[in-house]
């Protein structure tokens, strides 16, 4: 007979080798981010961070190509972002990447408000999108000597891809999202 649990046990953790790949990033960032000051930070800033990065793609100059002619404004370098990052995630975690695909929509969104600005007289969206980024870094680096593991983010490049989607991991964690 197969061995039984009692009603109260805790359920076997599964063994590292059973894990996915994303879940073992997972794992160590969840290691090197223990103090809740540094993971407020982290759940503040590295969406700002994406925001950033998104903002400033959208900001670069895009060629003129003939048959996206109908598509100015809403086909640009953001939306190469947007695709490989999402594409990347999929194979992560398909849940996550929803997740994630629905962020950079509600992004994307933000940034043509910025564009509305800046053709209104307000700062240029590339300005925006620098100052956000650098905001985001300066919390980031902050939250890394709070917790006392700045250098964790040096550690592997890997990290800079996934952290946005541990962050989403974190939260559908929180409200018991099956990722």
């Amino acid at each position: 007979m197969g061995k039984q649990h009692h009603k109260y046990s805790t359920p076997a953790k599964p063994k590292q080798e059973d894990l996915r790949p994303v879940e073992l990033i997972f794992a160590r960032l969840d290691a090197s981010h223990q103090n809740p000051t540094n993971l407020l930070l982290h759940y503040i800033c590295v969406p700002l961070m994406v925001l950033g990065i998104l903002g400033m793609a959208w900001a670069m100059p895009f060629p003129e190509i003939g048959f996206l002619k109908a598509y100015q404004g809403y086909f640009n370098w953001a939306s190469f972002v947007i695709a490989v990052a999402v594409y990347y995630y999929l194979k992560q975690s398909p849940m996550l990447s929803y997740l994630m695909l629905f962020l950079m929509f509600g992004f994307s969104y933000l940034i043509i408000q910025f564009e509305t600005w800046e053709k209104a007289g307000g700062p240029p969206l590339g300005l925006i999108s620098v100052g956000v980024l650098m905001l985001s870094l300066v919390g980031q680096y902050i939250g890394g000597k709070i917790e006392g593991k700045e250098q964790s983010f040096n550690d592997d490049s890997k990290l800079f891809y996934v952290t946005p989607l541990w962050v989403m991991y974190r939260l559908a964690r929180k409200i018991k999202l099956k990722y």
